[in-house]
């Protein structure tokens, strides 16, 4: 593939050094997705349950949870399961899905937080399990909630650039390590009052879910579902807003989250409102003209206000929050492929992807939608029960 005179002039710029160049695509289709989803169900009422010592010690109220955040359930693998398992199996889907010989695929980037060890990359293991060519650049990223998102702008600037034909974004994120050690801390800390648990509750918010993302060259394309630019955004001062402890993977890993919700909530809608403002502007679209959106997926009352600032109907947006739960970099990529199966995205819209995660980054794309994948890979999921627009 050449790399054409238009394409040139969105990568060199000669621009003033204080304005960022436009992140803009001409040659990058959103080809196809695949997801995996647990079978184990848990239910905010049975994460409470196990919280009974906390709860009767505090006095909390029954339904709190689901009350605070919105989320009615949200899934865990089975014990022992890697994440490379799992992303191998949403990455197959996604290349079913496009129906494409997987010798084109140039590059494979696992996005999510979840690894299977801190070395070498999960990304081997799945490219291992994918038959991949040899000569497929392959790496991890982490950059929280929006790992995806990061590695699908990655892909696209290689296909952008020439580099590559098509490539794989995929990540798996297992919520099952952190819920279930924030409960025994919560029940066995007795000197925790109420206003200290405050900072572990967005923990319990966390699901397990897999996701895949496939980019192609629009030459190779069968929908020519064109990504057609972004914007991103870092306001680091908000950097300790959420963190973990100390870098661990794998199976037995003992996590524990320090979450401000209230204050990460505040820092986040500010950032998703220059954002999205920056990308009407690089797109060139007004806001009335954006058919449909995908957010980052956290808690109803988070989905609501940042919709709301952002001037945005929420019957435009899709959600799986309140069945799924917060899932990480997955969230907003699976919210999006479980929403193309349910008729959400029809010919000729326009889609925003708002992602947000802690750091406090943004990072938000535009996709004109054209067609469907040629095969659609997910029929055999387990139900999925979707949060109403409201």
């Amino acid at each position: 593939m050449r790399l054409s005179t238009s394409s040139v002039k969105s990568i060199h710029w000669s621009g003033p050094p204080h304005v960022l160049p436009l992140m803009r695509y001409h040659s990058v289709c959103l080809e196809s997705f695949g997801y995996t989803l647990p079978e184990n169900v848990v239910t905010s009422t049975d994460i409470e349950a196990q919280l009974s010592p906390l709860y009767e010690r505090l006095k909390l109220p029954a339904g709190r949870l689901e009350l605070i955040t919105g989320i009615r359930e949200r899934r865990f693998w089975n014990h022992g399961t890697l994440a490379s398992d799992v992303s191998a199996a949403s990455a197959e889907k996604a290349i079913a899905a496009a129906d494409i010989d997987r010798r084109l695929i140039g590059a494979l980037v696992h996005g999510s937080v979840c690894r299977d060890h801190l070395e070498p990359a999960t990304a081997c293991r799945v490219h291992h399990l994918l038959n991949l060519d040899p000569r497929c650049q392959i790496y991890d990223l982490s950059n929280a909630c929006l790992g995806l998102l990061n590695g699908m702008v990655q892909i696209a600037n290689m296909i952008e650039l020439g580099q590559i034909r098509a490539g794989l974004v995929v990540g798996t994120e297992n919520s099952r390590p952190l819920v279930e050690n924030t409960i025994q801390n919560l029940n066995t800390d007795l000197t925790l009052s109420r206003q200290a648990i405050k900072t572990a509750v967005a923990s319990l918010t966390i699901g397990s879910a897999s996701c895949a993302i496939l980019l192609v060259d629009r030459e190779l394309s069968q929908t020519d579902n064109r990504i057609m630019g972004g914007v991103a955004r870092a306001e680091t001062i908000h950097h300790d807003l959420c963190h973990s402890g100390q870098d661990e993977a794998g199976e037995h890993m003992r996590p524990l989250m320090d979450t401000d919700s209230e204050a990460l909530l505040e820092a986040g809608i500010n950032v998703g409102r220059e954002s999205f403002s920056d990308l009407l502007q690089t797109l060139q679209w007004s806001r009335e003209q954006l058919s449909k959106t995908f957010c980052h997926q956290v808690g109803t009352a988070h989905r609501k206000r940042m919709l709301e600032t952002l001037g945005l109907e929420i019957s435009k947006d899709f959600a799986t929050v309140e069945s799924l739960g917060n899932t990480g970099s997955v969230a907003l990529p699976i919210s999006m492929a479980i929403g193309i199966e349910n008729g959400h995205l029809q010919k000729s819209d326009r889609a925003a992807l708002l992602g947000i995660g802690s750091g406090v980054n943004c990072l938000m794309l535009g996709v004109d939608w054209q067609r469907n994948p040629p095969k659609m890979a997910n029929k055999t999921e387990p139900a999925v029960i979707l949060a109403e627009n409201r």
